[in-house]
């Protein structure tokens, strides 16, 4: 789906899908449900990270969550992309009908 790895910069996506030619974004703010995804990915990550973090030390609530979002700020790139690939699927999902090709490109 992407052109490079997130390790050399914020990657740029293929427009569509090498093997089946699924057009990955098939209009303008397709992937604002994507935003969705990754916000209550980032959510699920940084509650877990506060709990880890509970269990291990005796700080305060306002040092652990500071703490758990400072972790948690190196997985928020790699978060936004697999919640572009969890977007996807779960339209393909509700919607495996839909023209894979079209005559727009």
């Amino acid at each position: 789906m992407f052109r490079t790895s997130i390790l050399r910069g914020f990657p740029k996506m293929h427009r569509r899908c090498r093997v089946c030619d699924l057009k990955f974004e098939r209009e303008e703010g397709y992937f604002l449900g994507a935003m969705y995804i990754s916000y209550a990915l980032a959510l699920v990550t940084i509650v877990g990270l506060a709990m880890l973090l509970w269990l291990a030390t005796s700080w305060s609530l306002q040092k652990i969550t500071i703490v758990a979002i400072l972790l948690f700020l190196p997985l928020a790139p790699t978060l936004t992309l697999f919640s572009r690939v969890l977007w996807i699927y779960l339209d393909w999902a509700i919607d495996p009908e839909r023209p894979v090709q079209s005559s727009e490109d």
